[in-house]
C-alpha cells in the first residue's frame, strides 16, 4: 500500500538552505535575469548554429597569422589606378572596336585615356598612376591580381560577394569564417573587427561583416577612432580589480548555465558575445586611443593633415595596425562609404566626374595606405600578416555619355595582396588592351578566397559548416589556390 502521508523530514530538507547555497542560488537567478533582459533586447537574429570553441585547427602551416583586408566601396577604376593599358591612351577618343559593351547605368561613349600620367615605380618596374605616389613607392612588396571577375554590376550584391562569397545577404563574412576557423590571440578583444570609414557605412552596411548563419560570437565588431562602441567604457566608480572579479563571477554563472542546458548553441553564443563585450571594456577604450603614438607616426600616416577626411582615415589606418598587435585575427578597413555629403560622393563611384572625385579620393587613400605598410614592414609585422586590397568591381574603359566618368564593369579589375606569403613586386593575370575584360589567369572571387584561406594554413574545401541540411563554404562550390603568387 503506497503512503499517502507527507515525508515532513524530506521536505524540511528541502526547504532548509545554507547561506552558501542561498547565496549560490540567489547569484544564478540574477545571471539568469540579466541574461534573459540581454537576449530581449538583442535585435540579432539568433542562429540555429552552436558556439564551437574548438574551432578547426589549420591543416597547413600558416604564411600568415592575421589579415588585414583594405575596402574602397564604389569600385574602384583599374584603368587610373593600377592597371596600365597604353593602347587606351593611343585609341583615346575613338569607339571601342569590336565589342557590344553592357552597360549598367546609360549608354558608354568613346574610349577615355586616364587623365593622370604613368610612371615606373620600384626594382621591379610596376606601372602606377600618378595618382597614387605613396602606393607607388610600395610596389616591391605587392603582388597585384589584374583579372579578377565578380557576378554582380551593383554595388551592395558585388560587395557581399567579395566579403561573402555571396551576392545574397545571410552569409558568414571572409573575417567571420577566419574567426570561426582560428580565433583570436587576445581573449580581451574579437577575432574580427570592422571598421567604418568616419563618413559612414559602406554599402549593404554590417551585412559586410556578418557572421551569417555561423555562431554569433564570430560577428565582426565594428568600431573606429570617431565612434566608439556604444556604452562599452566602465562606470566611473568601478575599479579595474573590482571589473576583473565581476567578469569572473559572471563568467562562472555562465558556465553553469551551459552545462545545465546543453545543446541550447545559441544561448552559449549570446553568453559568449556579452563576455566578451564586458572585457572589451578594460581593452577597447586602450587600443581606440591612439594619443600615445608619437608626432613621427602620426605625420607618417596623414592623422595630422588639415584635410579632415583624410586625417579621419590615417587615424583608422593607425587603429587598424594596434588591433593586429593585439592579436586580433581579422581587421577589415574601409576607404569609403556609401552616401553623398556636401563634397559629393564619399566613395569611388565615378560615374560622372572622374578626374574631380579621384583627385578628391586618392590623396584620402594613397598616404595613410601607405603608411600602413610602411609601418607593419619595419615593425616586422608584414612578413605574417596578409594585407588584401579590394574593390567590389571595376570601371569601363569608355566613358558614359553624357559624362566624363566611368560606369561599373564586373567583367575585369584588379585586387593586390602583401606579405603573408605572396609574392612581392609581382603582377598575376592581365585584362584586355583596352583593360575591359579578363582575358588571362581569369581568377574568379571563390579563387581569390581559396586563396587567402591557404595562406592561413586553410583548405578552403575542408572549412564547411552544416546549416539547414547542407555543408556550406566560403567558396560555395568552387574555387581554387592561385599557387602562381605564392612565395
Amino acid at each position: 500500500m503506497i503512503n499517502s502521508q507527507p515525508n515532513h523530514q524530506n521536505q524540511t530538507e528541502r526547504l532548509s538552505l545554507s547561506r552558501r547555497r542561498l547565496f549560490g542560488e540567489m547569484g544564478s537567478c540574477l545571471g539568469s535575469i540579466a541574461a534573459a533582459w540581454l537576449l530581449a533586447n538583442d535585435g540579432s537574429r539568433a542562429m540555429a548554429a552552436g558556439l564551437d570553441t574548438s574551432q578547426t585547427a589549420p591543416q597547413r602551416a600558416p604564411k600568415a597569422k592575421r589579415v588585414l583586408q583594405i575596402f574602397c566601396p564604389g569600385a574602384v577604376s583599374q584603368l587610373d589606378t593600377f592597371d596600365y593599358k597604353p593602347e587606351l591612351i593611343r585609341q583615346h577618343g575613338k569607339p571601342m572596336p569590336g565589342e557590344k559593351i553592357i552597360t549598367f547605368q546609360g549608354g558608354n561613349g568613346d574610349l577615355m585615356q586616364s587623365p593622370w600620367g604613368w610612371s615606373r615605380r620600384g626594382k621591379c618596374g610596376k606601372w602606377v598612376s600618378d595618382l597614387l605616389p605613396q602606393l607607388g613607392g610600395c610596389v616591391d612588396d605587392i603582388c597585384f591580381i589584374h583579372s579578377l571577375t565578380a557576378k554582380s554590376n551593383t554595388h551592395g550584391p558585388a560587395m557581399l560577394q567579395m566579403n561573402t562569397g555571396f551576392i545574397l545577404e545571410g552569409f558568414p563574412s571572409m573575417g567571420a569564417w577566419t574567426s570561426w576557423a582560428l580565433g583570436t590571440e587576445n581573449a580581451n578583444l574579437p577575432a574580427y573587427v570592422a571598421i567604418p570609414d568616419p563618413r559612414g557605412m559602406p554599402p549593404s552596411g554590417p551585412a559586410n561583416w556578418a557572421n551569417g548563419f555561423l555562431p554569433a560570437a564570430h560577428q565582426g565588431v565594428a568600431f573606429n577612432t570617431d565612434k566608439a562602441i556604444s556604452n562599452l567604457r566602465a562606470p566611473a566608480a568601478s575599479s579595474e580589480a573590482g571589473e576583473k572579479d565581476l567578469r569572473g563571477f559572471l563568467d562562472r554563472l555562465d558556465r553553469r548555465g551551459i552545462e545545465q542546458h546543453p545543446g541550447e548553441s545559441v544561448l552559449g553564443a549570446r553568453m559568449a558575445s556579452y563576455a566578451l563585450a564586458a572585457r572589451m571594456q578594460l581593452s577597447a577604450p586602450e587600443v581606440s586611443d591612439i594619443g600615445g603614438e608619437t608626432a613621427e607616426t602620426l605625420g607618417l600616416y596623414g592623422a595630422d593633415s588639415t584635410n579632415a577626411l583624410k586625417a579621419g582615415y590615417a587615424r583608422n589606418c593607425i587603429l587598424a595596425r594596434r588591433l593586429l598587435e593585439r592579436g586580433v585575427r581579422f581587421v577589415q578597413l574601409f576607404c569609403g562609404a556609401h552616401a553623398s555629403g556636401t563634397d559629393g560622393l564619399l566613395n569611388w563611384d565615378a560615374h560622372k566626374t572622374l578626374k574631380a572625385d579621384y583627385d578628391r579620393h586618392c590623396p584620402i587613400m594613397d598616404q595613410p595606405t601607405a603608411a600602413l605598410l610602411h609601418d607593419l614592414k619595419r615593425r616586422g609585422m608584414l612578413d605574417d600578416t596578409l594585407v588584401v586590397w579590394t574593390t567590389e568591381f571595376g570601371r569601363m574603359p569608355t566613358h558614359q555619355q553624357g559624362s566624363e566618368g566611368r560606369d561599373h564593369n564586373p567583367l575585369g579589375f584588379t585586387a593586390w595582396l602583401a606579405g603573408g606569403g605572396v609574392k612581392p613586386g609581382f603582377s598575376y593575370g592581365a585584362t584586355d588592351e583596352f583593360g575591359y575584360k579578363s582575358v588571362q589567369d581569369v581568377c574568379s572571387i571563390y579563387d581569390f578566397h581559396a586563396t587567402i584561406l591557404h595562406l592561413l594554413g586553410l583548405n578552403h574545401e575542408k572549412l564547411t559548416y552544416r546549416f539547414n541540411g547542407r555543408d556550406y563554404r566560403l567558396t560555395d562550390v568552387a574555387g581554387r589556390v592561385v599557387g602562381e603568387i605564392l612565395a
